[in-house]
């Protein structure tokens, strides 16, 4: 049940920043390929009506730009009620869903069942430490005509580290706390199931070497994609999401239905029955982000 939708960097803006209709509309950030208007942690609640105010004018105003999908991280369900409620809401892409259980869900769902909208629940509260409670909302979201609304899982590692009391060190990847197991963790649950997760925001600017590191950690955990705190961090990660040559010229032999069963390519062993989703991942990566300059 492998998908394989690559997300890329997905940059969080604040609604209430000064330029939001620039940047919605690409005159400003006009490379980036997901951008989400928050209206929760990033605004403080007596922030929130200006924000609120100040989306509802952007989304009027917004233009048509199809290689752009655009987000709306709403704060709870009621927020999401009022911006159904806005003039131009239907040029937006979807929703980023905080702070998601099997339990708050539907108070999101049904309000959006009958449209077209994604949905990109966040994992980011205390039942991700627990197992049973991952495999009880995988089933949530796999019940019919709730799937096909899911584009995305984003893992909230700074507000599960702060459940732990922890904030990342500035020198150490994600991978190197306790939320490297939890991230493994969610991997396992959903993958084999079709979902697509994203990776957690680097929050250490001044970094870009060890950002790059863990860019590679979550590509070796199936994550192609990851939240963007900062435009200068957005290239930097999709250029690691570049694919190298010589995986696309085994990809490319995997699935050709003349290559045998198992084959010795580049000192490696390919093995078609096992490798065929790695192989169409690797192509569809390839297709987005392009291939490595060879040197």
């Amino acid at each position: 049940m492998a998908n394989h939708k690559v997300m890329g960097a997905s940059l969080y803006v604040p609604a209430t920043h000064k330029d939001l209709q620039q940047i919605a509309d690409g005159e400003l950030l006009g490379e980036l390929r997901s951008v989400i208007f928050c209206t929760e942690d990033a605004v403080a609640e007596s922030e929130l009506s200006y924000a609120l105010f100040s989306l509802s004018l952007v989304l009027q105003q917004m233009i048509e730009r199809p290689t752009t999908e655009r987000f709306v991280r709403v704060r709870n369900p009621e927020v999401l009620k009022r911006v159904l409620e806005m003039p131009g809401v239907e040029k937006l892409t979807g929703f980023v869903l905080p702070k998601i259980t099997q339990h708050n869900f539907d108070a999101y769902f049904k309000q959006i069942r009958k449209t077209h909208f994604m949905l990109m629940p966040t994992l980011e509260t205390v039942e991700v430490f627990d197992d049973a409670e991952m495999k009880q909302l995988r089933l949530c979201l796999e019940r019919p005509g709730v799937r096909d609304h899911i584009q995305a899982l984003r893992i909230g590692g700074n507000d599960l580290l702060a459940l732990l009391g922890i904030r990342r060190p500035r020198h150490l990847t994600i991978y190197r706390t306790p939320l490297g197991a939890v991230i493994s963790k969610l991997v396992t649950i959903f993958r084999p199931y079709g979902f697509v997760l994203t990776a957690p925001v680097f929050e250490h600017l001044d970094n870009p070497s060890l950002l790059a590191l863990e860019v590679e950690e979550d590509l070796a955990h199936g994550m192609i994609g990851k939240t963007a705190i900062h435009p200068s961090q957005v290239a930097l990660i999709e250029q690691h999401y570049r694919v190298q040559h010589r995986d696309v010229d085994v990809a490319m032999r995997i699935i050709d239905e003349s290559s045998p069963a198992v084959f010795r390519m580049h000192d490696s062993m390919c093995e078609v029955a096992t490798h065929r989703a790695w192989a169409h991942g690797v192509l569809e990566q390839a297709r987005v982000f392009g291939v490595h300059s060879m040197v």
